[in-house]
């Protein structure tokens, strides 16, 4: 493909993803406004006018900002490729540092800097101001900015390593190192998977096992009967930052647990709160968390496979605003352009993503159904709505689009269907 050729197809794909980004953001706020004043039949007698409202103004000023957020993002996209940013770092970094695993290394730390910085102020905005301004954020500015450097510290801790690892293969691996670092990933994956329970986890948040004793014989003989074993019962301090509520499983193999939010146990009722893991447990039934693992990891490998080829393109390089060392040293340059334009290109199957968890939900939803009374799933959904201001009429379109899990009014006619 020839150098102007890419950029071309770049720049019109970087232009598609952000009119379609922002089509459907304003669609869901026109939407969600419109419905604004008008509680949906399947909730009025359920859901308060002004707990509706409430949502909908919520949703549409979360969508607002990340309507920003989208053009922001795009304008430093291009300024990293197509504008010469990336290019103009990679002659400093290796200026400086030359142009071996330390300054390739170090020149991909800084690019994930920058776009970390542009993500920052947002992020900020989005606790501090909307969370805040609707009575969800109970984390104070220092826990903020705390859980941020524990994270490019944990980052660094596991990233850093990993990236030698990698551009060591690129270097020395032969043509078949995206193979072998396909293999280093999986197995990477599969250890923070297993150490993210009992190490991870914990350096933000507090665990302590589930007190209940009632609850924890119900949750035991649950999952007894779904064939479920986990290695505990955990209750998150999820109030400490949020006022939002959830449940989840967490690690793999012997080492899964399963935690709740102290907030969820706070709102639901007893019945309610197994009737949500039963949802969680059908998960596990229906094997979706390996489907996941397996697609996730099969896709991986095509990616990394078309990487390996365009490393040895000049023209990859060229296109997307860089020109290569002829000296070498340009894997880092390669993986930085790499996961700079993928997603922009990848955005375009979201729907279909999308679509496949939102199938699962509703197998989990109907397992749940079999093992639980539907109803109480249904009750507990309602709060769960309610509670953390989701709309209940999204727009269909930007639904189809971006929605992991079916829409309130889908979920729940189904669930009565089993009631």
């Amino acid at each position: 493909m020839p150098t102007l050729s890419l950029t071309i197809l770049f720049a019109v794909a970087v232009i598609a993803m952000v009119g379609t980004k922002l089509w459907l953001a304003s669609r869901q706020v026109r939407f969600v406004a419109a419905h604004r004043d008008q509680v949906p039949r399947q909730f009025a007698g359920t859901v308060a006018l002004s707990a509706h409202q409430r949502a909908a103004d919520y949703t549409v000023e979360r969508t607002r900002l990340t309507m920003l957020e989208v053009v922001v993002s795009a304008a430093v996209l291009i300024g990293l490729t197509l504008l010469g940013g990336v290019q103009a770092l990679d002659l400093a970094v290796s200026g400086a540092l030359g142009r071996g695993y330390i300054g390739q290394i170090a020149l991909i730390a800084v690019v994930i800097a920058i776009t970390s910085a542009v993500d920052l102020p947002f992020d900020y905005y989005r606790q501090f101001g909307i969370e805040q301004r609707f009575g969800f954020n109970r984390m104070s500015k220092g826990i903020f900015f705390a859980d941020r450097l524990k994270g490019t510290l944990l980052g660094a801790a596991f990233g850093l390593p990993l990236l030698f690892v990698v551009l060591w293969l690129m270097n020395q691996a032969g043509s078949l190192w995206w193979l072998w670092t396909w293999v280093v990933w999986v197995a990477f994956q599969m250890l923070v998977l297993i150490l993210y329970p009992t190490f991870i986890a914990p350096l933000f948040n507090k665990f302590e096992p589930l007190k209940d004793e009632a609850l924890k014989s119900r949750i035991e003989a649950l999952m007894k009967r779904c064939g479920f074993a986990a290695k505990g019962l955990f209750v998150m301090d999820g109030s400490r930052r949020s006022a939002h509520g959830n449940a989840y499983f967490t690690g793999f193999g012997a080492a899964k647990r399963i935690v709740f939010f102290d907030t969820l146990l706070a709102r639901l009722s007893g019945n309610e709160i197994e009737a949500v893991l039963a949802h969680e447990l059908g998960h596990f039934k229906r094997r979706h968390v390996i489907k996941r693992m397996i697609v996730t990891f099969g896709i991986s490998l095509v990616m990394l496979a078309l990487l390996g080829w365009l490393t040895q393109c000049v023209w990859f390089y060229e296109g997307l605003g860089v020109r290569p060392s002829l000296t070498g040293g340009n894997s880092g340059l390669a993986l930085i352009l790499f996961f700079l334009a993928l997603p922009v290109f990848l955005f375009f199957v979201t729907p279909l993503g999308s679509l496949s968890s939102r199938k699962h939900e509703f197998e989990a939803d109907a397992f749940a159904a079999t093992q639980t009374d539907a109803q109480d799933l249904v009750n507990a959904l309602v709060k769960l709505y309610e509670d953390n201001a989701s709309t209940l009429t999204p727009d269909p379109l930007y639904t189809a689009f971006y929605y992991s899990h079916p829409p309130a009014s889908q979920r729940i006619d189904r669930l009565l269907r089993h009631a």
